[in-house]
């Protein structure tokens, strides 16, 4: 066969296939967890940004915007399913279909030093195995808080209705509070109609929905290390090209450095709002921070442990020895 019948036979099987022969551009369907242009948002839509910019002729995203393009507890299953390629999510938004990926949150390992040590890779053996894939993180060094509308002056939330998202199920439990699965859009209604007495979240963001305006407390200290995101469907990762992949390791690369700033910058900043929002901080007496911060670990790694017996002891053994 000569060169200009096996071109001729290559394109004809290319366009049987929907595809022309030069085409090596994929484009990705992106969704985020987060309302677009808010706090937690904002990296990942940077990062769209720049892969658009960066990358054609080979990767494009269509970012088809943030809950109300498909709900944020949703875009798990929408990931493992192939509805979309890539969210801006969180470990505790999926955890329905991976819920072992929830050990991220409870780690003491640093995240840069997982990458190294292959932790991050055992993850995704894991989560792929349920239809998942751990790209990069958009999130990084800042804990999480408990926010509240009554004063509470030791580790106890006995008879307080709490918002809750599956990382802190099992804590809040074990602190005594009922607890309440609620979509982070819906929690300003939740709080206004007393629904809920308070809310677990990081530091960062509770002035993007509005939360600070029916917020009195945050109790310190703050437990567990943010994490944030971007998780692709395993389906859309295994199908990308190797230069497609390296093309986007290389964005995830820089996406991660962008995680600095909120500890150094936005961290600082934060507090200063808040304060000057009026929402007083209710510093725990040392014994009973102790036990909050003691209690916090227990409870995520038992929650972990007994979704996953056979992988969450060694979970705990790689992310917090």
């Amino acid at each position: 066969m000569n060169m200009i019948r096996r071109f001729g036979l290559a394109a004809a099987l290319a366009l049987a296939f929907g595809a022309p022969v030069s085409a090596q551009q994929v484009t990705l369907k992106a969704v985020n967890a987060f309302q677009e242009g808010t706090t937690y948002a904002k990296n990942f839509e940077r990062f769209i940004a720049k892969v658009n910019d960066e990358g054609k002729g080979l990767v494009q995203i269509n970012y088809l915007g943030g809950p109300k393009a498909i709900p944020t507890m949703e875009q798990g299953a929408a990931l493992r399913n192939g509805v979309v390629d890539l969210s801006n999510t969180t470990t505790s938004f999926v955890a329905s279909v991976s819920p072992e990926s929830l050990s991220v949150n409870y780690a003491s390992v640093p995240w840069a030093e997982m990458r190294r040590n292959g932790t991050v890779e055992f993850l995704n053996k894991l989560m792929m195995e349920k239809g998942l894939y751990y790209f990069a993180r958009t999130g990084d060094g800042v804990p999480y808080h408990i926010y509240l509308n009554k004063r509470i002056d030791r580790a106890d939330l006995t008879g307080l209705k709490i918002r809750i998202a599956p990382i802190y199920r099992e804590f809040f439990s074990r602190l005594g509070a009922s607890v309440m699965q609620v979509a982070p859009g819906e929690v300003y209604t939740a709080l206004d109609r007393g629904v809920v007495d308070g809310y677990g979240w990081p530091l960062l963001g509770i002035f993007d929905l509005g939360w600070h305006e029916k917020t009195k407390y945050r109790v310190d200290p703050g437990f567990y290390n943010i994490e944030l995101g971007v998780i692709f469907s395993a389906k859309t990762w295994n199908a990308l090209t190797p230069a497609q992949r390296a093309f986007l390791d290389k964005q995830g690369v820089w996406l991660e450095s962008l995680n600095a700033d909120m500890p150094l910058n936005q961290a600082p900043a934060e507090i200063k709002r808040q304060a000057d929002a009026g929402i007083e901080v209710i510093r725990l007496p040392e014994a009973e921070a102790k036990k909050l911060l003691q209690m916090s670990l227990d409870a995520g790694w038992a929650g972990v442990i007994a979704t996953s017996p056979q992988h969450g002891p060694k979970l705990r053994q790689l992310m917090a020895p």
